[in-house]
This record gives C-alpha cells, structure tokens and sequence, in this order.
C-alpha cells in the first residue's frame, strides 16, 4: 500500500504543502520516519498500524522531519557540485538518466519485483546502491559498460530487495537471476584498477 496525502488537518506542525507517503511493510516492527531526497517524508506502517497513527506519528516528529530537510537539501546541493567537479560528460549523464532506469524496471519486471525509486548518480565507489525502502542507486558510468555487465550490477541491487546483505543465500539469488555474474565482477575490477 502507498497512498500519498498532505498532512494538514491532522494538528500537525507541517505546512499545506508538505506531502507524506505511507508505505505498509509487512516486517515493520514500527512506524519509520524517512526524508528523501525531494523532502517528501516517508513513513513505514506496520502491519498491524493505522494511517491515521502515522500521521500523528510524522506530526510528534516535525522538529526531526525539518532537521533532516535540510540535511538532505545540503547533502542533494554537496552532491551536484561533485557531479559537476567530476565532469560527467553531461550527454553521457542524459543517455544514463534514459536508459538505466529503463533497462532496471525492465529487469525488475521480469523478476517479480517493485523498486520504490531510481537515482543516476555520480558515485566514486559505488557501481549501485539499494535502499532497505527500494530506492536503488546507479553510476552514471553503467550506461558506457558491456550490457552484460550493466545488467549483473542491476540485477545485484534488485536481489537486495530480496535479501539485504551478500551472504550465501543472496550470492545463490543473484547468481539464478545472472549465471555469468562472476565474469562481470572480474570485469569490474579490472576496470576499477585501471
């Protein structure tokens, strides 16, 4: 379930315009408070809560949900100034911004599976990144790399939905989902070296 609305009218200190998205998770023990990146607050409802208590639950939490704004408004601003301090080629940057999150829910779709949100991003260690809210991360860089080896790191990431960590039995998923994974992983690291 995921249901966007304001928060207003439920005595909350947020403006009109905030918007809030509740998100039942199965697993949830609790309600969790999350700011992304565009400042929409995120909240995870358990199984077993109500809407109408993780409205209040966001409203209790203002002060944090501000606080946290801004950090993600100066972590979003820290962020551009080193994409353009690294200068992606800005045409290869648009190619990434069209063809990996196209080519992820494509992947995701085959798999069975739901991604909340895809970034292109310029990160200096990571190929991908996956949030435990299905937010998955790429580097722009895919976009210039063999499609066996774009798709091995987009199928890493999607098989984090299934398992957060790399232990046995994510390995034994990923490697179902992308038999010639080792190849690409050697691939990586030989061009991480050079």
């Amino acid at each position: 379930m995921q249901l966007a609305l304001p928060l207003s009218g439920v005595g909350s200190g947020l403006s009109r315009t905030d918007e809030v998205v509740f998100v039942r998770h199965p697993k949830a023990r609790r309600y969790i408070l999350r700011v992304v990146a565009d400042g929409t607050v995120r909240v995870t409802v358990p199984r077993w809560g109500s809407k109408r208590e993780a409205a209040r639950f966001a409203a209790r939490e203002h002060a944090w949900i501000e606080r946290e704004r801004r950090r993600v408004h100066v972590d979003t601003l820290a962020g551009s100034s080193h994409l353009h301090l690294h200068a992606a080629d800005p045409a290869a940057l648009a190619r990434a911004r069209k063809a990996l999150p196209a080519r992820l829910l494509e992947l995701a779709a085959h798999h069975g599976l739901m991604v909340s949100r895809v970034s292109i991003r310029n990160q200096q260690w990571r190929w991908g990144s996956c949030s435990p809210s299905g937010h998955i991360c790429l580097n722009w860089r895919l976009v210039d790399m063999p499609p066996s080896v774009r798709d091995y790191v987009i199928i890493h990431e999607l098989m984090h939905l299934k398992r957060m960590d790399h232990s046995r039995r994510f390995w034994k998923l990923v490697a179902a989902a992308c038999p010639d994974y080792q190849a690409a992983r050697a691939w990586l690291r030989t061009y991480r070296r050079a």
